[in-house]
Order: C-alpha cells, then structure tokens, then sequence
C-alpha cells in the first residue's frame, strides 16, 4: 500500500490581502454543494471538482475528449466486454503522493456505491482491475461502446488519502451527512485547495506539481471563487471590478454588461434543457388538495400541465430572448435529440381546459411547486411565470422556491410531487437521461427519477443500450424510448438555456457548452 500524508492544515486568506495579477475572482449563482467527488451529480459542483481533481479522460472547452489522467484508451482486442486504459506516469497528489492504477480502481468501485450519484454511468461495470501499476481494465455486462464518454466527471480519489481520513464511504448528501471528504480534497488537478468557507468563499492556488503545467496555459496562480446567489449583487460585483468573472449574467443585465468598458459577455447555447417533473406513480400526492387519488397520475392532465406553459412568453419576457424553447429533454447536442419532437410543444389554452374536464378535474386542483432559487438562469422567474400560465386552467399552484442546497434532497428523498429540475448531458448521449431520468429507480438506476414512474420494458430496454454495438440498432431504441418518454409527458419540457458569461476584457476563454469553465485553460489577454 502506498505511504500517504495528511493534508497540511489550509491556511486562511484575509479577505483583506492583496491579490496578483495572476489572481482570477470568479463568482457564479452558487456553491459546490461538497467536495466529495462522487456524491453530487450537480453542474457547479463538478466544476468546482474539475479545478482540484481529475478523470481518466475529459472534455475540453470544445466538447472534444481529451487525455487526462489516462493518456490511451481503447477496446480490448482479447475482449470486446474490456476497455484497457493506459494511465499517465509520474502524476502526484496535492500532498505529494504518487498517482497509479489502485487509486483508479479504488474510485471507480466507490463511484458505484449506493450512496454515489454517479453510479448510473458504471451500471455497466463488472470489474475494474489494475493490470500493472498504470494500466487498468474495465470490464462490463456486454459490449460497452461508450464507456470513455461515462467517465469525464469519474473523479478518482487518491486511496491513501481517503483510508487515512474515514473517507472511504461516498458521503450520503441527501440523508445530511457531513465527512472529511465534503470538506477537504487532495487531488491531482492543476489547483489545490487552500481554503474553503461553504456559500462564502474557496480559494485555491496552482499546484506547482502539476503535470500538465507545459501543456495548459495555466495563467491564473489564485482563483477565489464566490458564490453570489443575488443576482444584482453579482452583476454590481462584477461592474465594480471585485470580481472578474460570472458564469450568469442575468438576462436583464446583458447589455448593460456588454456595453461596459472592458467587460464582455461571451455567449453560447448550453448542453442543459430546463423541465419540470411530475410525480405520476403514486396513488396519491402529499401535496395536493384532491384527497384519495393522484391528478398527476393521469396523462391527460400531464398532457394538459404541457399546453398550459407558454414557451414562447417565458422566452420573451422571462429570459428575454435568451432560451429556446423545448420539446423534448435533451438538447440538441445529444445523440436521439428529434427536431420534430423537440418541436411538437405547444401552447393550447382551450385544449387543455378539454382534457382536464375530460379526466374528471375540470374544476381543476392545487399542488406544489418546487423550485430552485439559485441553479439555473431565473429559475424562480420562470416557476412564477408558470404559476399563472396553470392557472388559466384552473390549477392553483403553490410555489415554494428554495437555494438548491435544500431542493435537489426533495427529488432524491421523493419528497416533492412537482419540481422544477435541469438536465446537462456530458456523454452527449441519450442514454445519459434514460438511466438516471427514464429508468425505474433502484440501486443502480434512476436516482434522479423524482417521478416515481417506471415500466418494466421500457427498463429493459435503457440497460440493454450499454452493450448495443450496432449503432444503427442502438439508435433505432433511444428513439422508441423517447417516443415513449413523450407518449408519457411525466416531464413537462420548458427551454434550452442559452450561456451568457460575463468577464473583464482580459479573461481569456470561451464559452463551453457544459457550463464547466476549466480554468486550466484561462489565458490573460
């Protein structure tokens, strides 16, 4: 087993020191929800992973996969069920410890615990085995032509580190446990952490070790990252220069932003679709006027929830002009996303009103909505607009907005009957959505299957994507399943979001469609 050392104690930065040149202040809507690497499938928590650790191979800021801490991959020429992957020699953590294939090992099958949110991309997974001290296999049920894809946000831990300090079990965010893990990390990305106050404040700081310090350009030495929920708040921080770059600058303050001198906003569709779930499987909802069955059970009023929303007015006056609207939920970016039924959402007052009074609610009902305040662009906005748009055929929607620290546990604890979430497909595959989105929920699917819906077929059909090498066949599935998935409506489509990133003059980058700035490859201009 390899010697490791503990972290040394994070020295605290006043808030009150001078920073250098080299030093990036970036602020976004909000924080990492935790520092484990594989208990929160959740955007900006990645992100933040993505600065102090690493995947065996990820995407670049053009989508394109790239090496990480493997520099090979490929199917197994004695096996077509085995992905041999070659690791990168002479790579080491934060603390100083030497990177190999056991630590890769160690994370995969953590990765695949119960309580992981990732566990989904692995259910394919039989065995993963060091083959030698920098190579690995991953052997799967079946043919598996995607793998590499499943693992771009696959963290890996070093092993050591994570026996020495309790931190050998994935964190259960959801029940509200908190682990050394959450807090702490030991990476071997191109930042260190340094310092980390949750909602307030993380600083990090260059990793002098870093292996790819003459690949990347590496022009930041500090980044302080700040979450800033207040959307005026972060405009006006950015405006005033306390910081230099925002991933979200809200839709109203576009070209104030843009017409400011030396500021920009860069923008970009994004790999995201905004929906909302519907709690169809239960025979009765918590949080409803309408005692002894479920409204939502019912497609007809599914389907009438659908034509209710005005895409259209939200795109407009909402997100003013930033957005497009969806009919499906996957962006077009995704392998199975169907212009047709990306299209087919449309507004229908009159036709809804039918099918409510055709299900036997034309005097309509209440239910809850939940609704993140601080995850996606005017989230709470959208869910108000959506409030009235329900209303004219006669539901009355309580809406009950809350930071998203508080809202994602509502979905993995089945607490919530309607709800508002967003979806990012980083493998650029419809398989993606099915397994945790379609899929039944159990031990190895569905974990973000709020809806409580599941057809025993329909699973059959999710899993046997991971082994279906004949693209044409594989392909001709995820569209019966999304066919099904819209024959359905227990997600009610509302937009693609469209990126607006704010930054001083002098922040070197793009746009990156994951929303997953990799500030590796900052430069400064």
């Amino acid at each position: 087993m390899k010697m490791r050392s503990l972290i040394a104690t994070a020295v605290l930065l006043s808030s009150t020191s001078l920073v250098s040149a080299e030093t990036l202040k970036w602020a976004r809507a909000g924080d990492s929800l935790t520092l484990d690497p594989h208990a929160q499938n959740e955007g900006p928590t990645s992100t933040l992973a993505h600065q102090i650790m690493e995947p065996l191979v990820m995407r670049d800021h053009s989508g394109a996969l790239v090496p990480a801490l493997a520099t090979e991959w490929a199917p197994s020429t004695d096996n077509p069920n085995v992905w041999t992957f070659t690791l990168r020699e002479g790579v080491t953590y934060h603390d100083g410890s030497a990177f190999n294939a056991e630590d890769v090992v160690f994370s995969l099958n953590r990765a695949m615990t119960p309580d992981s949110d990732y566990k989904e991309l692995l259910a394919s997974v039989k065995e993963v085995r060091a083959v030698g001290d920098y190579t690995i296999e991953i052997e799967t049920d079946g043919p598996n032509p995607i793998m590499p894809n499943n693992l771009t946000n696959m963290f890996i831990m070093d092993k050591g580190w994570a026996e020495a300090n309790g931190a050998v079990k994935v964190q259960d965010y959801e029940g509200g446990e908190d682990t050394f893990a959450a807090k702490n990390a030991n990476g071997t990305g191109p930042y260190k952490l340094v310092s980390r106050e949750p909602d307030v404040k993380t600083v990090l700081e260059a990793y002098d070790g870093y292996w790819g310090a003459d690949e990347f350009p590496l022009a930041y030495t500090t980044i302080e990252y700040t979450p800033i929920q207040n959307a005026a708040t972060r405009v006006a921080a950015l405006l005033s220069g306390e910081v230099d770059f925002i991933q979200d600058v809200p839709v109203q303050d576009l070209e104030r932003v843009a017409s400011t001198d030396g500021l920009d906003v860069r923008t970009a569709p994004q790999n995201r679709v905004i929906f909302f779930g519907l709690n169809a499987g239960d025979a009765d909802l918590a949080n409803d006027n309408v005692e002894g069955k479920n409204p939502l059970a019912d497609v007809r009023v599914r389907r009438a929830m659908s034509m209710a929303i005005n895409r259209d007015a939200i795109k407009q006056i909402v997100m003013r002009g930033q957005s497009q609207p969806a009919g499906m939920i996957a962006p077009p970016f995704v392998n199975g996303w169907d212009e047709t039924m990306d299209a087919s959402s449309k507004t229908d007052i009159e036709g809804a009103k039918a099918l409510m009074e055709e299900a036997g609610y034309g005097d309509g009902f209440s239910i809850q909505l939940d609704c993140p305040n601080d995850r996606y662009i005017n989230d709470e906005a959208i869910c108000q607009a959506s409030v009235g748009m329900l209303a004219q055929i006669g539901i009355t929607v309580n809406l009950d907005a809350k930071p998203k620290a508080q809202h994602f546990p509502l979905l993995s604890n089945l607490e919530t009957d309607f709800y508002m979430l967003g979806w990012g497909v980083p493998t650029y595959d419809s398989e993606y959505i099915f397994n945790f989105l379609v899929h039944g929920r159990t031990d190895k699917y569905g974990s973000w299957n709020a809806t409580r819906f599941t057809n025993d077929g329909l699973n059959e059909k999710i899993v046997s994507l991971a082994g279906n090498t004949d693209l044409e066949a594989r392909n001709a599935d995820i569209a019966s399943i999304w066919e099904a998935v819209q024959e359905e409506a227990i997600y009610i489509p509302l937009h693609h979001q469209v990126l607006n990133w704010g930054m001083k003059s002098s922040v070197g980058t793009v746009v990156e469609a994951e929303d997953s700035p990799k500030i590796k490859y900052f430069e400064i201009n």
